[in-house]
């Protein structure tokens, strides 16, 4: 293996630290409020997006004609700091391993990098690669993954995912890639290995290495 991308939001922390609650209140406002939806249409309609394209924000993008980067900047203006902690032995953890080390998110990278800075990783990964990399197309849909492969120069075989998202990983497997599940909940058959917590994936490296 030659690299290693990780997702981000409840990947590298915690779902219990309630981030992405944050933000999805942002985004029921943003339909509310910019976007002009009733407010008894609003979950209803999420609920669609997501199952017909991975976001909200492609559903808007192409019922709504809204905007993706004044999107993206508002439902991302959250106070990470109010629910991230710099997290040390992450950082000790993520520094062990000696793969090429990224970021592959659905978020936004300004969103990225605050979370990062937060959690005390600033400096940890070679790049992020965000919901821009395949025209605001988002995981699970294989063009985003295929985009980062072809950035980065590295053949999927070459790759692990580590994911809170079966269904990303999913993608990722099909693809050719070693696939790490983080979080708890059934292990479907195209995850390699499962753990706690991303400060857990040095050991399951052991499952592609003798020695990591």
């Amino acid at each position: 293996m030659d690299a290693i991308l990780f997702d981000l939001d409840n990947t590298l922390y915690s779902p219990q630290r309630q981030l992405f609650s944050l933000i999805d209140c942002r985004i029921n406002r943003y339909m509310r409020e910019v976007v002009g939806i009733p407010e008894a249409e609003v979950d209803g309609l999420r609920r669609r997006y997501w199952a017909d394209y991975g976001v909200t924000l492609q559903g808007l993008i192409r019922h709504h004609d809204v905007d993706p980067e004044d999107y993206l900047e508002y439902v991302h203006d959250v106070d990470v700091n109010s629910r991230l902690l710099p997290d040390g032995p992450l950082r000790t953890a993520l520094q062990s391993i000696s793969l090429r080390r990224l970021v592959f998110t659905n978020g936004s990278r300004g969103h990225a990098e605050r979370v990062l800075s937060s959690l005390g990783l600033e400096n940890i990964f070679e790049e992020i690669f965000d919901i821009r990399v395949a025209s605001y197309l988002p995981k699970p849909f294989p063009e985003p993954y295929h985009q980062v492969l072809g950035s980065i120069g590295i053949e999927a075989r070459r790759c692990l995912m580590v994911e809170d998202s079966v269904e990303n990983l999913r993608t990722a497997k099909e693809l050719g890639m070693g696939t790490i599940l983080v979080g708890d909940g059934a292990k479907p058959s195209y995850v390699d290995v499962q753990v706690a917590a991303a400060v857990q994936v040095p050991e399951a490296l052991a499952h592609w290495f003798a020695a990591v």
